[in-house]
């Protein structure tokens, strides 16, 4: 709210200090789900994949918002909803490969077999995040070339403090969450554990 309106985009531009951080943190999140599963794909620690579950729905979330408020602010900036632009494509596919996590963990977990074939697919998925970041340079795009490189920016001072204040808040939520869902996962999985004991005790011998 204490932002001046832009030159060019008027008042649309505060949708900028959304959907900025909504985008940097779903291709974080896959990021983190990424590293998570090649931990344990390497180490085979529960807790690795345990990590890569609780970043995944918060990625999904943050990611459709990223896609949300792209298109309302290019609804008075382009004049449309949507367009099948190199980089509003690409974070397409990455929700699809957030919900098709989603559902091969999910799975996984309901079957009680091993995490492997979700941190394959979650190291995988990795390869869109590179083509997300490049593909404003790599394809003709409507979006803007990369706005902050190698420590300088293009961005007003007016502008880039608030809108760095704004990625790191939801930064601060995005982890509160992703620890919160850890919790609770891991919380679930002990429970089916102690559940999955009572069961084999109460059998005949």
């Amino acid at each position: 709210f204490v932002v001046p309106p832009d030159r060019l985009m008027g008042e649309t531009v505060r949708i900028l200090f959304l959907h900025v951080p909504f985008a940097w943190l779903g291709m974080g999140g896959w990021t983190g789900l990424a590293v998570s599963s090649l931990v344990y794909l390497v180490w085979r620690h529960p807790l690795a994949a345990l990590a890569a579950r609780g970043i995944a729905v918060p990625g999904a979330v943050f990611t459709a918002l990223c896609l949300a408020t792209g298109s309302i602010w290019g609804r008075p900036t382009w004049g449309t909803w949507w367009v099948w632009d190199g980089r509003l494509t690409s974070m397409l596919v990455l929700l699809f490969l957030y919900m098709a996590y989603i559902a091969l963990a999910q799975a996984a977990a309901r079957e009680g077999v091993s995490a492997r074939i979700p941190a394959i697919f979650g190291l995988l998925g990795a390869i869109n995040i590179p083509i997300i970041n490049r593909s404003v340079v790599w394809w003709n795009s409507l979006h803007q070339p990369p706005s902050i490189t190698m420590g300088k920016s293009a961005i007003d001072a007016e502008f880039l403090v608030p809108l760095l204040v704004s990625t790191v808040g939801f930064s601060l939520i995005f982890g509160g969450i992703v620890l919160a869902r850890m919790r609770a996962l891991l919380a679930e999985t002990q429970a089916e554990a102690r559940l999955r004991r009572r069961a084999l005790e109460m059998e005949p011998a």
